[in-house]
């Protein structure tokens, strides 16, 4: 018989997001009624259609395929030149950041990226996470044999915490210890925190003091609209030395089901061997992709670049502007309600502090019972999250209007 790997055994009950789904099952079963009236603002999915230049951009891929003089089979395995050499410029050369062609790798979205970088790296490492924080970049060091087993508070023995708190405004400072790897996320999911160029360059500072790795995930990028917040990691100075950038097509592309986003790996990010030999992770990041996967289908590619065609970038800032639109909206209305609301000015979610001391799941079931709306509990991301709960601005308008109009009955439930 064949043996299984025991670290998924120290994982706690369920992932968050299918916990949340098992309880809103069982609503649905007891309230058929109520269920019709049903509103997700939990999961951060996207529910407006594809951007138009993307659709016939993958339309003409298909019909490519369909011909002997076009068709292609497999393709680089890091992604077809022709979205990396647009991704390097559009995104980074053009905004004065240096990033090669060939420092771009492209992939299937940066949630599977943020635990495929665990194949490179360490077990030895000590992994910082912030607190609270996407579930994934927790699970992802578990089930790698990264941690020790499970405390009663759901946190990890092996894990350095840095704790994201209304009065470090859910932006940690770097700790006075040695840390190894530490993921970082901003615009922030779940809080909705954006870090200053200052608070950035902090970081940076202590990962070149400490010869650390700093995990970048920058996923919700697009929807920063204040000119001073950093949208890469790289717009510090000193970055390209101690980072690499996680980012995704899901959330500015609408592609969470079509699947696309990309890792930057800079070539000047080194790594220790127990030996004491400084190496580069760039081509061992590159021997991973080509030994474990064939990169993103062609026609998800083209798709992919098309969202920075002048009218692909047009119709991804009406789907951001739309979200950011129900954003402020659902803000406001939380505020109105007399709930303590962070986050929702330059990200899609708004961090919601619980009334009454109620806790993140008691307030859940609150929200899914009297306004039959469905939420986040902030536990859910981890210690720190208790006693808040997140709203997804991810929605159409009309969902987010009636929202809107129920939160404000919430004062007398």
């Amino acid at each position: 018989m064949a043996y299984l790997n025991e670290n998924y055994l120290k994982l706690q009950a369920g992932y968050l997001f299918p916990e949340v789904a098992r309880r809103v099952r069982a609503f649905y079963q007891a309230n058929p009624e109520a269920a019709k009236r049903l509103i997700r603002c939990g999961i951060g999915d996207v529910t407006e259609p594809l951007p138009r230049a993307a659709i016939e951009a993958m339309k003409r891929a298909v019909d490519e395929l369909g011909c002997r003089e076009t068709f292609r089979g497999y393709g680089p395995e890091q992604g077809y030149e022709f979205l990396r050499s647009t991704i390097a410029q559009r995104d980074y050369r053009d905004r004065n950041i240096e990033i090669a062609d060939d420092e771009i790798f492209v992939s299937d979205g940066s949630k599977c990226d943020c635990g495929h970088v665990l194949d490179i790296l360490g077990g030895q490492n000590k992994v910082a996470v912030p607190d609270p924080a996407y579930p994934a970049y927790v699970d992802a060091n578990v089930m790698a044999g990264h941690t020790g087993q499970v405390r009663q508070d759901g946190s990890y023995e092996g894990i350095h915490y840095l704790p994201c708190t209304a009065e470090n405004h859910f932006v940690p400072e770097p700790p006075n210890e040695h840390l190894d790897l530490v993921y970082l996320c901003f615009p922030n999911n779940p809080t909705g925190a954006v870090a200053s160029q200052g608070q950035l360059s902090r970081w940076v500072d202590y990962a070149r003091e400490h010869d650390a790795l700093l995990l970048f995930d920058a996923a919700y990028e697009a929807y920063i609209f204040d000119p001073e917040i950093p949208r890469s990691i790289f717009e510090i100075p000193g970055a390209r030395e101690c980072a690499m950038e996680f980012r995704s097509f899901s959330k500015n592309g609408g592609f969470t089901g079509v699947r696309c986003g990309f890792t930057v790996m800079p070539k000047t990010v080194l790594a220790r061997t127990g030996d004491g030999r400084r190496l580069p992770l760039h081509p061992l990041w590159q021997r991973r992709w080509s030994t474990k996967s064939n990169s993103v289908s062609y026609p998800v590619q083209r798709g992919a670049e098309a969202l920075y065609s002048d009218d692909g970038r047009k119709q991804v800032r009406a789907l951001i502007d739309h979200y950011m639109g129900n954003a402020k909206l659902l803000r406001n209305a939380a505020a109105d309600a007399g709930l303590e609301a962070f986050g929702g000015l330059n990200a899609p979610y708004i961090w919601v502090k619980t009334p009454e001391r109620l806790t993140s799941w008691e307030m859940f079931d609150r929200m899914l019972r009297q306004l039959n709306v469905v939420i986040t509990p902030g536990a859910g991301f981890g210690a720190q999250g208790e006693g808040y709960f997140r709203i997804s601005a991810f929605n159409s308008r009309e969902n987010a209007e009636e929202v809107v109009r129920r939160l404000k009955t919430l004062q007398s439930c």
